[in-house]
């Protein structure tokens, strides 16, 4: 089943929990109340966002005169990928990573650790760009607005549902218990749909930037180089803010080993496999798509072997 049959999927069953929930909580006043307050709330965020969570990150913009290098590879990559030139930005942390933002490819951001560029190789860092480029393509800022709100509205119902009928329970089908056990179960059930849609577009991230790159094993030398880092270097930044660690490539926070039901990123090792089997059917069928050309600086040629 493709990522986008899978998101569909935990869409509509996550839409299914808002119905039920509501009509069961707060009936169709109360479910659309919640429904119309949380989706103001989330389209503001989705609006203003890219610059909060820029700014919460302590990103700074950078242009080709500040990293000539890493601007010319970002160019290509995102001419492959059929989309205008992402906003450049670098966060002054050792542990490499990076993440992307934005509500719409003409208005993205990719946002880079300085340690990327001092850890990874060239071709290592292309796979990680075109991850965060397939986001934009694939518009998961979109889809992550529409989850967001969808839970939001559910945690809402759950909080406020005796509000909404006063605290009446006689006419709820599920009687007193089993209200009181739905404001409990029901935001744990929507954050637990939120994360594993959260999981499969980065699945469906990591099989995009693949194509862009041209070269699934360069992402997953690139995982595997990242996880291995974050296990050993802190973020500062995603630690005094871990709202953020969900927008990273790899969980800035903790190396978790497990694809669990309460992690927003997969398991490293299951996206590697899922790469390394990419590229074995690719070679299978005659080889993988042209890599890009290392982009060239003034007065000389970059090393395919890296640029550390």
């Amino acid at each position: 089943m493709s990522g986008y049959a899978k998101t569909a999927i935990l869409l509509a069953g996550l839409t299914a929990l808002f119905i039920v929930i509501g009509g069961a909580l707060g009936g169709e006043s109360g479910a659309l109340v919640a429904l119309l307050v949380a989706g103001g709330m989330n389209l503001f965020a989705w609006w203003t966002s890219d610059k909060v969570v820029l700014r919460m990150a302590g990103a700074r913009p950078i242009g080709p005169a500040d990293a000539p290098r890493l601007y010319a590879l970002t160019e290509q990559l995102a001419r492959r990928a059929g989309l205008p030139m992402p906003a450049l930005y670098v966060i002054d942390e050792e542990q490499p990573n990076a993440f992307a933002t934005g509500r719409d490819p003409a208005n993205a951001a990719v946002a880079v650790n300085a340690g990327l560029l001092r850890h990874l190789s060239e071709e290592e860092v292309a796979g990680v760009i075109a991850h965060e480029l397939a986001h934009i393509r694939n518009r998961d800022t979109l889809i992550m607005t529409v989850t967001a709100t969808i839970a939001g509205a559910i945690s809402m119902l759950a909080q406020f549902g005796f509000l909404f009928r006063g605290g009446d329970s006689r006419n709820n089908p599920f009687g007193p218990i089993g209200l009181i056990l739905m404001l409990i179960l029901a935001p744990l059930a929507a954050m637990l749909v939120q994360m594993a849609i959260s999981r499969s577009r980065e699945y469906e991230a990591d099989r995009v930037g693949a194509e862009i790159c041209g070269n699934p094993r360069w992402l997953a030398s690139a995982l595997v180089t990242l996880q291995n880092a974050a296990r050993q270097i802190e973020n500062h930044h995603a630690e005094a803010n871990p709202a953020l660690a969900h927008m990273f490539i790899i969980n800035p926070l903790s190396g978790a080993r497990m694809d669990n039901l309460f992690s927003t990123h997969p398991s490293t090792e299951n996206r590697v496999r899922a790469l390394l089997e990419l590229a074995a059917r690719r070679d299978g069928d005659g080889g993988i798509a042209p890599r890009p050309a290392p982009p060239r600086r003034a007065g000389g040629s970059v090393p395919s072997s890296g640029w550390r």
